[in-house]
């Protein structure tokens, strides 16, 4: 039976994606009219540690069924071939805006495998692996000529917009947040009722009446984020990722282009990768009356990533200035303790390490901060 959006947002991770993109790089040519911003696909991995929730991996994190399970993943992000590191960075970019863990950014991995086409049998489909009537109660348009659920930019918005209220719904418990995402908020409220838990003090893998996919979804999470850092080849691994990759941004329809054709030769871009990046435009063309609907494309270099649309506004208060070039604030910055603050959730604010932000302060993991106190966030 189908769910309804309220309950869910139906993403069915037991049912592999039949449809795969085909696999070029995501290179610019040679000669290019606008000169392209990109960033190390390092660059990117080290954003996405520094705002894990949970970035802490033992040795049973990764066990040997999830290390099978997931072993294609880590090895996407190397392939140079793959459109599947720019793509992740985009997302971990929206994530961020949002204030959001990036835990979330390895979702469309277990869903869609980063396939912006990719179709279930079972009918969703997109980097998210929405059905259709999800989609629409997500502002996600759906219709005869234009499927948003195969657009990373309509679909990624939708995502962040809901994972940011879930997040809000469970006391930023990120790990409440993936389960109420994959099982619906209602069936996890009435689990935790049930259970006789709240979500401020959650034991989540104690929760009753929930489907096993449900339970497995936060340790196939956190598995994957592990398996990263514990590759066998990690060294050999974060040598390939090390490479520069285009900076994707949602952009606006140019006037005098009616394709991805001719925006490609505006652009001085590869057409068949704006169409692989873009499969929610049949044959790479637009209708007149949807010039309000956004393409994810390379950035130029005089252009920041569009993902203000993505976040609640005010969300990049404290964005870092990595994309403006500088990498480090240019005055120290402190911060007074609030009420109901904890040092994870300051850290995640300002985008910092936990750990380096707990020794800058002179904190100990067990340490409790208190309303008032006032934390040094730079040396």
């Amino acid at each position: 039976m189908m769910r309804t959006a309220l309950l869910a947002l139906a993403l069915l991770s037991a049912c592999p994606a039949t449809v795969q993109a085909a696999e070029t790089p995501l290179t610019l040519p040679t000669a290019v009219p606008t000169a392209a911003a990109t960033r190390s696909g390092a660059d990117i991995y080290r954003r996405f540690r520094e705002h894990l929730a949970d970035p802490s991996c033992d040795a049973d994190a990764v066990s040997a069924r999830w290390r099978q399970h997931f072993a294609t993943a880590p090895k996407k992000l190397t392939n140079p071939d793959s459109d599947v590191l720019p793509l992740f960075g985009y997302v971990v970019d929206a994530l961020i805006e949002a204030d959001l863990p990036t835990e979330f950014a390895l979702i469309p991995f277990v869903e869609s495998g980063y396939q912006p086409g990719a179709r279930s049998a079972s009918g969703p489909a997109g980097l998210w692996q929405f059905i259709a009537i999800t989609a629409r109660n997500h502002q996600v348009p759906v219709r005869p000529g234009y499927d948003g659920r195969l657009s990373p930019v309509d679909s990624t918005r939708a995502a962040v917009r809901y994972l940011k209220t879930l997040h809000g719904m469970f006391a930023g418990d990120w790990r409440l947040a993936v389960m109420a995402y994959n099982a619906g908020e209602y069936r996890l409220l009435q689990s935790l009722r049930r259970s006789g838990q709240n979500a401020r003090t959650a034991r989540p893998a104690e929760l009753v009446g929930l489907s096993g996919i449900t339970y497995a979804y936060v340790r196939k999470l956190h598995a994957l984020s592990c398996l990263m850092e514990q590759a066998d080849d990690r060294e050999e691994w974060m040598r390939a990722i090390d490479r520069p990759v285009p900076v994707l941004s949602a952009q606006s329809w140019p006037a005098a282009a009616d394709s991805l054709d001719a925006w490609a030769r505006q652009r001085g871009l590869d057409a068949d990768v704006l169409k692989r990046m873009n499969p929610a435009f049949p044959g790479g063309r637009i209708a007149r009356n949807d010039r309000s609907l956004r393409v994810l494309a390379p950035a130029s270099s005089a252009e920041m990533p569009v993902l203000a649309d993505i976040a609640d506004a005010g969300a990049s208060a404290a964005m870092p200035t990595l994309l403006a070039g500088t990498g480090e604030p240019s005055v120290a910055r402190t911060h007074t303790v609030e009420r109901g603050e904890s040092l994870s959730v300051i850290a995640r604010k300002y985008r910092l390490d936990l750990d380096a932000l707990r020794k800058r302060n002179g904190l100990g993991a067990k340490s409790i901060i208190k309303p008032g106190m006032v934390l040094k966030l730079d040396e």
